[in-house]
């Protein structure tokens, strides 16, 4: 293999939909709007590998700060896996975090892999799936998410995420099709989260909660909001709560990451998170 027969490059943000898009060839059920709420981070941080000119392989690692930075959509075409492809796409990725700790959402199939790269499990993550059952919904303090002043919204996910990530959230938010939801306790922001349509269903991430019944609240609030669709919830596995919510609802498993990192993080709180914002960027 000659550098004339592969090489890498930084995408174009109308190319990330091709990493969406064989993203969801793998099962892992990306948004409809992924690809544009994606770019808003580091758009220098999405590669694709060309062979002969046509994409072979994807992967990101979205820098979000000094610190951290994000990895995910590693996916060599199946027809050439095998060949090194990946392992050329993934140096690249982990050259652009440069010193900063990577953090990655790994499938069970890989995480071997990953922990030989220097990646440490954190926890795993579990999603559930199905028709929410028994999903009584409360409209005291429940507001949309777009009313709740957007610094209080950034100050509370930097309590449960490595980094800050303003342009995102905003992105998220604000994406037509995209529903946020906020629980108001007097005159505080205590829970809060956004519900997407997804190639099957509609997904809800983040889900960030003081408790698990201002969990339930927003939860009720979003899966109305999804109007009877098939619902899936991201659950860090060591949040007993979330994981009840997601059971008690008859939300079944159907897929399972490790969250793992290369190094340490700043503190976050864990307890908080009752579903994951997104295992492509954390």
């Amino acid at each position: 293999m000659s550098s004339n027969d592969f090489r890498i490059r930084a995408m174009q943000p109308d190319e990330i939909a091709l990493a969406a898009d064989w993203a969801a060839a793998e099962g892992w059920n990306p948004g409809h709007a992924d690809a544009a709420c994606f770019a808003t981070v580091d758009p220098q941080g999405f590669l694709i590998g060309e062979l002969d000119g046509r994409p072979a392989a994807t992967i990101s690692c979205v820098n979000y700060d000094d610190r951290f930075a994000f990895l995910g959509f590693y996916i060599v075409r199946p027809e050439l896996r095998g060949r090194g492809f990946g392992l050329h796409v993934w140096n690249a990725a982990v050259a652009h975090a440069g010193a900063r700790t990577i953090g990655l959402d790994g499938v069970v199939a890989q995480q071997e892999n990953y922990r030989k790269s220097g990646f440490r499990l954190a926890y795993p993550n579990v999603r559930y799936g199905g028709r929410a059952a028994s999903v009584p919904s409360s409209r005291a303090g429940i507001v949309a998410l777009t009313d709740v002043p957007v610094a209080d919204v950034e100050a509370d996910d930097a309590t449960v995420f490595p980094a800050q990530r303003p342009a995102f959230l905003r992105s998220w938010i604000e994406t037509p099709g995209h529903s946020g939801r906020a629980l108001i306790r007097d005159n505080r922001l205590c829970a809060w989260g956004v519900i997407r349509p997804c190639r099957t269903g509609h997904k809800i991430g983040p889900l960030v909660a003081d408790d698990r019944a201002a969990a339930e609240a927003v939860f009720a609030a979003l899966v109305a909001a999804a109007s009877g669709a098939e619902i899936f919830l991201d659950v860090p596995s060591i949040n007993r709560e979330a994981v009840a919510l997601a059971q008690d609802h008859g939300l079944k498993p159907v897929f399972e990451t490790a969250r793992m990192y290369t190094g340490p993080i700043r503190p976050v709180r864990l307890e908080r998170v009752f579903g994951v914002t997104t295992f492509e960027l954390g």
